[in-house]
């Protein structure tokens, strides 16, 4: 598991324990099969800068990062069962529970986020 704090320039901070896909067939895999996602937690892709969410069963937010770890997209709240979301110059994604972000949709876009990825 890996520590994620996701800071806001307003000063709101949201703190994740995640674990780590980095290998073909964890991220093949990903999020597929389980039945939810428990508040708190989340799932960490890399390298990678595509979803899908065919076989899903719950909605998820999604947070696209690069290798300085700056967010440069957002999804929220993706359905299961609609598609995917890609962002080509990211290096990775964080999938999290359904609303985690709601904290800071409304706020600025200057996030910082705190992790570090196993080499």
């Amino acid at each position: 598991m890996i520590d994620i704090c996701l800071k806001s320039s307003a000063g709101t901070s949201l703190h994740f324990a995640a674990e780590v896909a980095d290998t073909f067939l964890k991220r093949f895999i990903g999020l597929m099969g389980r039945r939810t996602l428990l508040p708190g937690t989340g799932l960490i892709l890399y390298p990678c800068s595509s979803i899908h969410m065919m076989f899903m069963r719950f909605p998820i937010d999604v947070l696209f990062f690069d290798k300085s770890m700056n967010i440069i997209k957002t999804g929220h709240r993706l359905k299961p069962w609609t598609g995917f979301s890609i962002a080509p110059r990211a290096y990775g994604v964080i999938e999290l529970p359904a609303g985690s972000l709601e904290a800071l949709r409304n706020q600025d876009r200057n996030w910082t986020l705190i992790m570090h990825l196993p080499l």
